[in-house]
């Protein structure tokens, strides 16, 4: 918004000419919605406690992993709402709001935000414990990777071919499965950090070091000068949407400094199915799909340990893992939760790093 507002005025004011620069209103969206966190996170936290909104713990899914996890009984949850609010609120402020890239990723974002609202409300509020069941939870999903799907197979740089990372000028032409693609990728992505959020801290930190990653991505897409000199497809319009992961990389890490261990806010499936859908919307409209395979890479494990340990017991009656995901098992260990989380932390922050190795590596 301050671009369209104030960059227009830059022969009048020089000054203005700053907000042209997209590492500029990156660093300040990311500024703006870490403060916006901080100003607003103890507010939304008394509010939830007023309400006695909190986590449940008696889930009846293990009782071990009940009595370890006795001590977040009511810690008050649905904290999304604040990563959502100054994501939405910053991006605003500083991205060019007549991308169409910043629409799309936004209706991502709180579209699914909005899905794990009505799984967290009837939780919270209507005292339902399942929430809103499976099928109605992937249906939302279903329909909104149709859209996005839709949105960008009809976009004037339409764009269907699958790129592989390490590999220069080799892509797969996706054709008519492109829109089950998308599907696909907002789907998975979406569960998968929704999966990775059991630990204090363990999701939202995961997500900044990817929102990290991708913010650089995205510039360099954006960057015809930068992508002409690493190989890689340059999409116009796409560097804005570092504004966009950078607003992530901000409020995550304002909400963090309430979510750290000990927690004292969750951000329930308000936050991570919006978190997770708005980062696979990011991968499929900078061309990045794969590489938030490896970029993601705890949360791919962190489903996968699921999908393979329900396999397992439907087929031979046995567990791979002692519980999934894949942190409780760990916890099973008996590694204290806090050593879980940074080892997970420190792996994920490799795998970042190794995922803009790779704008080298072709």
């Amino acid at each position: 918004m301050f671009y369209n507002l104030l960059y227009p005025l830059r022969d009048f004011v020089s000054a203005f000419n700053i907000f042209r620069y997209i590492t500029f209103r990156a660093v300040m969206a990311a500024l703006t919605a870490f403060i916006l966190s901080l100003i607003f996170g103890p507010i939304l936290i008394n509010k939830l406690k007023t309400l006695k909104i909190g986590e449940k713990i008696n889930k009846d899914d293990s009782a071990k992993l009940d009595d370890l996890h006795r001590h977040k009984q009511d810690t008050p949850t649905m904290g999304g709402i604040l990563i959502l609010g100054t994501v939405v609120v910053s991006t605003l402020i500083w991205a060019d709001v007549t991308n169409r890239n910043i629409w799309i990723v936004l209706l991502s974002m709180i579209w699914l935000g909005a899905t794990g609202f009505i799984d967290d409300y009837l939780k919270q509020v209507k005292k339902k414990s399942k929430g809103i069941s499976a099928t109605v939870k992937l249906s939302s999903q279903i329909v909104l990777g149709l859209i996005i799907g839709l949105i960008i197979l009809l976009g004037a740089q339409s764009n269907v071919k699958l790129d592989l990372p390490f590999l220069k000028d080799v892509s797969f032409d996706l054709d008519g499965l492109y829109v089950l693609f998308v599907i696909l990728v907002i789907a998975g992505s979406s569960n998968a950090v929704n999966l990775t959020d059991g630990l204090d801290g363990l999701a939202i930190g995961i997500v900044v070091m990817v929102a990290v990653a991708f913010s650089i991505l995205c510039y360099v897409s954006g960057n015809f000068n930068l992508s002409n000199y690493l190989l890689v497809p340059y999409i116009r319009g796409s560097g804005e949407l570092a504004v966009f992961c950078a607003s992530i990389v901000g409020a995550g890490l304002g909400f963090l400094w309430f979510n750290c261990y000990p927690a004292t806010i969750f951000m329930g499936d308000v936050g991570s199915l919006a978190l997770g859908g708005a980062i696979g919307t990011v991968a499929l409209l900078i061309k990045k799909e794969l590489l938030l395979i490896i970029v993601g890479g705890i949360f791919v494990i962190e489903a996968l340990s699921v999908i393979l340990q329900v396999a397992s017991f439907k087929l031979t009656k046995r567990r791979i893992f002692k519980i999934a995901p894949l942190h409780h098992h760990f916890q099973f260990l008996n590694w204290p939760e806090n050593k879980v989380i940074v080892r997970f932390w420190i792996i994920a922050g490799l795998l970042a790093v190794l995922t803009l190795v790779t704008l080298k590596i072709r």
